[in-house]
């Protein structure tokens, strides 16, 4: 997979699995792809409160599509403040767009997520 075509994607399909159901969650979503393209990052709007995000704190392992390619892999709330703000940055960046619909108060509020690329 080059990881640099399938970084100017405009989203991904993340599935969980239920924490309750063991069902699979499937949600499309933005993303965006760190400089050392070894992982790949969301923002829950929802926060932690988002099911996506309660099933992968209960189950880590997910599926993500990215383009035509599928991996298994993990996925975790992010914690360090400081990989926080470049995950902000990094999709408030990408996804700001000429039209000036302003993301920031998104940027700003939502609950990063790492999903690793080479598990």
């Amino acid at each position: 997979m080059d990881l640099q075509e399938a970084a100017a994607l405009d989203f991904c399909y993340l599935t969980t699995t239920g924490r309750r159901t063991g069902h699979p969650h499937t949600i499309e979503i933005w993303f965006g792809v760190n400089e050392n393209q070894d992982r790949l990052f969301l923002l829950a709007g929802g926060g932690d409160q988002s099911d996506w995000v309660r099933n992968l704190i209960a189950n880590p392992t997910v599926a993500l599509r990215l383009g035509d390619h599928d991996m298994i892999t993990k996925a975790h709330v992010v914690a360090d403040p400081e990989e926080d703000a470049a995950v902000r940055q990094l999709l408030l960046e990408k996804y700001t767009r000429p039209s000036g619909d302003d993301l920031s108060e998104w940027a700003a509020s939502a609950l990063p997520i790492a999903v690793e690329l080479h598990p």
